[in-house]
């Protein structure tokens, strides 16, 4: 049984395993089978674009020895413009927010998260959730996420956690939930 460490990223080999793990698992790189049973990620980010969102709030991360085997990234508002595929997610979010009465919530946004496929099933992503609200819990009062309504290990897998589905709606031809994991009740 591996000793997995929860920390938050600090060297760009770090960032670069993070971006390794995202190209392994990005959507189109998956079988069908793979893509119902394992889940997947559907964006993968730029370096320079990662390591400034580490800059401003360290990501979290898993690491067995050496190896990244998980990451949770921490994506704050200010980078909304940064990925421009998540642009469309920003703006709808904002409207759903407003017209959920959560405007008052000071949160952060979900920028992702994978486990490696060698190390799923074993709780990780409950304690890399678990350790990430821990650490950026003084700081927010709640973290917003999106995923992709066709991944349904990932959406069982937050609600696990403690997520609640704000809204469900289709962008670009595709489905999602925006969900929210409160962590104080504003």
């Amino acid at each position: 049984m591996p000793h997995i460490v929860y920390k938050r990223a600090e060297t760009d080999a770090e960032l670069q395993q993070i971006l390794n793990l995202q190209r392994a698992n990005i959507k189109p790189s998956l079988s069908n089978e793979a893509l119902k049973t394992e889940g997947f990620v559907s964006i993968t980010h730029p370096f320079d674009v990662l390591k400034r969102m580490n800059d401003a709030c360290p990501h979290v991360i898993a690491i067995d020895k050496e190896k990244v085997v998980g990451y949770a990234l921490c994506m704050l508002n200010a980078f909304r413009n940064d990925v421009p595929s998540l642009i469309p997610m920003f703006e709808y979010m904002d409207g759903i927010i407003t017209s959920k009465n959560l405007s008052e919530l000071h949160y952060l946004i979900m920028g992702q998260i994978c486990i490696d496929k060698g190390y799923r099933r074993q709780g990780i992503f409950k304690k890399l959730y678990y350790y990430f609200r821990d650490e950026l819990k003084s700081g927010f009062d709640a973290v917003v996420t999106e995923v992709n309504s066709k991944n349904t290990r990932s959406s069982e897998a937050h609600r696990a956690v403690g997520f609640n589905i704000l809204d469900l709606h289709t962008e670009a031809g595709e489905d999602w939930e925006l969900m929210i994991w409160k962590w104080y009740n504003k």
